[in-house]
């Protein structure tokens, strides 16, 4: 499942205006066409499928057993605990090598003797990339353990995952609100002239302004509301965050995301809140998952979607 580097701070003013035109030229989503539940509801089945097989690769976020902040120079990694980087216990030597971080950039010093591959390739000294590179981080592998490096604001780490983890092995699945064609909404797409800057706190405290083209509004019951999407580096769909009625109840505590795709010609975009997920938080206590901007906690319930995962997270 997709998740999440957020579109860079900086961005040109008229954003909005070139994502709307673009989205103009597209063919409508919403065109008039006769609603089939029976797709609907198959289309959905499909998405929680694929949803439970993403956290259950060797890769998602079922696997996150660490997140380690680095300091400048050298930091040692392995399973003795006095290390910067700690494995978990059995699953590497005492000191496995050093992960050396100069000036924003992260050096990879392997021990002789220790067997750490990047690509399928041995790897003892190796310049690492970021989980912000256009081409993905280095992956190290270490036996069972993924490694690689992470950066949020000026802050760089380690994310460790564990292809063997107890949270992995011990997955009970995830359960949902009933299928409802109710929370398949229409919305109208609201530029913002120019696109908006929003803060977006993580859990880790840390604050990012990210940017926002504009506002869907939608109506449930009678009644508007409006939510603030976000756009992602990489990503055609716009990225929303959401907390309702249901938050800390039936769904997760820290809110729910979704993605939908940018609105047509004329401005109409469909919100499937059946598509509504937990973030990795509700998962492994070591993701840095963003928070719902204030403007998109909704005062309903959304009863749609993915409920609070009710296995034990390690």
């Amino acid at each position: 499942m997709k998740h999440k580097v957020l579109f860079p701070a900086l961005v040109l003013l008229t954003l909005s205006t070139i994502v709307f035109s673009a989205a103009c030229r597209r063919a409508s989503p919403t065109a008039a066409t006769t609603f089939d539940a029976s797709k609907h509801r198959g289309e959905i089945q499909k998405w929680q499928s694929d949803r439970a097989a993403s956290l259950r690769k060797e890769d998602g976020w079922l696997t996150l057993v660490g997140l380690f902040w680095l300091n400048e120079g050298e930091n040692k990694f392995g399973s003795d605990p006095k290390n910067a980087v700690v494995l978990p216990k059995d699953k590497a030597p005492a000191i496995a090598g050093s992960l050396v971080l100069e000036q924003g950039k992260v050096r990879l010093a392997a021990r002789p003797g220790v067997q750490i591959t990047a690509d399928g390739k041995p790897a003892e000294t190796l310049d690492l990339r970021d989980d912000n590179n256009d081409a993905g981080p280095t992956i190290l592998r270490l036996g069972s353990l993924l490694i690689n490096v992470v950066k949020r604001g000026e802050r760089i780490g380690v994310r460790v995952k564990d292809t063997e983890s107890q949270t992995r092995r011990e997955f009970k699945g995830l359960e949902y609100f009933s299928i409802d064609p109710k929370w398949r909404v229409e919305a109208r797409f609201e530029p913002y002239q120019p696109a908006k800057m929003i803060p977006i706190t993580n859990v880790l405290g840390m604050t990012d302004d990210e940017t926002s083209p504009g506002a869907f509004a939608f109506d449930v019951d009678g009644k508007t509301y409006r939510i603030d999407p976000i756009l992602e580096k990489g990503e055609t769909d716009w990225f929303v965050m959401i907390a309702d009625e249901t938050t800390g109840k039936e769904t997760y505590g820290a809110g729910r995301y979704l993605y939908v795709t940018p609105p047509d010609a004329t401005g109409k975009v469909l919100i499937d809140f059946n598509k509504a997920y937990s973030p990795p938080c509700a998962f492994t206590n070591y993701a840095t998952c963003p928070l719902p901007p204030r403007q998109n906690h909704l005062p309903l319930r959304i009863e749609a979607g993915e409920k609070n995962y009710t296995g034990t997270v390690h």
